[in-house]
């Protein structure tokens, strides 16, 4: 993994290096940038070296040196394209996985894109057509950032690397207002004019346009033709099984040690299972060990290593360090959190970098595949219980929250009379579990707003339409199961703008490590999506078809285990070090002076959270991490209106 920054517009390389900069933890191995002879174009790189170690600085250039490239990611099955390439006369310069995208480029054009697999980010300068060519992998694991500034155009891997060529950091307040309802537009960041290029898609761009173009989206069959899916569970299980297995070994090439981060959760631990298969040695798998019985996977997660033939090593996380590495987190994250859960996974990964590790495999995306998280299980309930009454399926959502403390403190589901939500059961006919609970947390960050924000902000906004307006909603929802609309509708929100952003790349790459998704193979999302609805969800047990698939990798106690969500626990009392933390953040200036949050309102909901308990701490804490990461975002990015 790496880090870029491209631009079409001159700059001074002394900027160009300072931008460059910004971006060295990304890579910290190796930077280099490239200028075109007229000025007009340029390209930067950082580099973590995985393949290919000591050859493969980029930018890359091909032979005529008019067409040149900077990758950030990797490319899996990439040996047998460049053996193709080769016997095609392609001239490689480098060991690298990421000068196949060049050559790919040269020979096909943009049609190539149907042959990379992976994560990456990827800026194409083409001289011959006098412009950049920005491409970002299907799910948006890794992170693709433009602006127009000045009359010129940048992308960045990193917002703060925009920032350093100039670009001012502003409060988008309209973002901010949507982002409450963690169902923000994928394109929008929180700082005004600065976008992301959507997943799966590209952007072309020349000295007076940018345009952006899908090349690829997920899509689930109709209810009609899942109802015609002849196929018996073991041929569903054994298709998943098969390419997950693949996806999992293929992630497995490096020319340095892979790791495992490991929770007591069935996805990473199946994703252990099957990469320990395939290798003659022990793998190194980490996990985050919490003082909270409640949250603390650790005894789990060691069972199973142990199972596995693995060498398990947990990392002991305490309050006190969540406290000290929050501010450095959010800097890093480039967004709010409404959990010290990327602050953990933060210094996780920086315990694993100090250790040597590189790369890790992680086990993120499975959830959003297969119906994973609390929300979708009673969509699955409520809507697809082929014939059972109402008051059974109610029974079967009561007996999911009361044997899940933790989800169930999360998960509000009375959002029937918001407004918002009525919009969206008009529009759809019905109103995802995911949404409803998202709609009330939204309405309660709302309460926290400056008025002055909040006269800017329409009385009738409602961020779940205005999403779903930039979204190909008929295409990919008409005639689809309501479960797989949420998981459509989830992925392009939820999935990339918080699960893999802040427990997810920016986390990881702090601090150089490399965080490899098999479960967010664009090939086992496919056969996920034409599944049918229970080998999603069968009664009360998520991800049926992953547990039959992974069951001979896993102890009973993960197969039978039902989902947990990875959260960092609360806040226990006034001595709390994240309370400090807390207290020192709401004392101070940078509250005063950002123009999100009301300063007063803020303090009174810290006290609120002070008097509760249990549950309701759970829920509410929430609010405090938001103010407190969008007070320390105003304050460490030097933020204006």
């Amino acid at each position: 993994m790496c880090g870029l920054i491209a631009g079409i517009g001159k700059v001074s390389l002394t900027t160009l290096d300072k931008a460059v900069a910004t971006l060295t933890h990304r890579g910290p191995e190796s930077s280099e940038t490239w200028v075109s002879e007229n000025k007009s174009m340029f390209l930067g790189h950082t580099r973590l070296s995985i393949i290919g170690l000591d050859n493969g600085a980029q930018p890359i250039s091909n032979a005529d040196g008019n067409v040149h490239i900077v990758v950030n990611g990797e490319f899996y099955g990439y040996r047998e394209i460049r053996d193709r390439l080769l016997a095609e006369g392609a001239v490689f310069k480098t060991e690298t996985d990421s000068e196949i995208a060049l050559h790919l480029y040269l020979h096909y054009g943009l049609q190539a894109l149907k042959e990379l697999r992976g994560e990456f980010s990827i800026v194409i300068a083409d001289e011959r057509q006098n412009g950049l060519i920005a491409i970002r992998d299907r799910f948006g694991i890794k992170p693709l950032f433009y602006t127009v500034h000045q009359g010129a155009v940048y992308f960045a891997s990193e917002i703060k690397a925009l920032l350093a060529l100039g670009v001012p950091a502003r409060w988008d307040l309209e973002t901010a207002f949507y982002d409450g309802f963690l169902f923000r537009d994928h394109a929008r960041t929180l700082f005004k004019d600065i976008w992301s290029v959507p997943q799966g898609q590209y952007a072309i761009a020349t000295p007076d346009d940018i345009r952006l173009y899908t090349y690829w989206d997920w899509d689930f069959p109709t209810e009609s033709a899942l109802a015609l899916d002849g196929r018996s569970d073991a041929e569903c299980i054994e298709e998943f099984r098969s390419i997950l297995k693949e996806s999992i070994q293929d992630r497995l090439v490096a020319d340095v040690p892979v790791a495992c981060y490991l929770s007591g959760g069935i996805d990473s631990c199946a994703v252990l299972g099957f990469a320990q298969q395939g290798l003659s040695r022990p793998i190194e798998c980490y996990t985050l060990a919490f003082d909270d019985e409640l949250y603390n996977e650790a005894p789990i997660a060691e069972k199973q290593a142990a199972f596995a033939g693995a060498n398990y090593n947990p990392i002991i996380v305490g309050r006190k360090d969540l406290a000290s590495a929050y501010s450095d987190a959010v800097w890093h994250a480039e967004t709010p959190f409404v959990n010290a859960n990327g602050v953990a996974k933060f210094l996780l990964s920086r315990a694993v970098n100090q250790r040597g590790i590189k790369v890790v495999l992680t086990g993120e995306g499975a959830d959003e595949m297969l119906g994973g998280y609390l929300p979708f299980k009673r969509d699955a309930i409520l809507h697809h219980g082929n014939g059972r009454s109402e008051a059974d399926s109610q029974a079967m959502i009561e007996q999911i929250f009361e044997s899940n403390p933790a989800a169930r403190a999360i998960f509000m589901r009375d959002g029937a009379d918001d407004p918002a939500i009525k919009e969206v059961a008009a529009r759809l006919g019905w109103v995802p579990s995911f949404m409803e609970t998202y709609g009330q947390l939204g309405r309660i960050s709302s309460s926290l707003y400056r008025d002055e924000m909040m006269a800017g902000i329409h009385p009738t906004a409602n961020p779940f339409t205005y999403v779903m307006d930039r979204l190909p909603v008929s295409q990919a929802l008409d005639g689809r199961s309501r479960l797989n609309q949420a998981l459509y509708l989830n992925s392009k929100t939820h999935m990339a703008n918080f699960i893999l952003t802040f427990l997810g790349d920016r986390m990881e790459m702090a601090h150089s490590v490399e965080g490899r998704l098999p479960m967010l193979d664009h090939r086992l999302a496919e056969c996920a999506a034409r599944l049918p609805i229970d080998m999603k969800v069968r009664g009360i047990t998520e991800k049926h078809v992953l547990r039959e698939a992974a069951k001979d990798v896993l102890i009973d106690e993960v197969y039978t285990r039902e989902k947990h969500p990875f959260l960092a626990p609360p806040v226990t009392n006034a001595e709390d070090p994240m309370m400090q933390m807390y207290e020192d953040v709401f004392a101070s200036k940078a509250l005063e002076e950002q123009p999100v949050i009301d300063p007063e309102r803020a303090r009174n909901a810290l006290n609120m959270v002070k008097m509760l308990e249990g549950e309701q701490k759970i829920a509410f804490e929430g609010l405090i991490h938001k103010v407190a990461s969008i007070t320390l975002m105003h304050e460490r990015f030097g933020m204006t209106v």
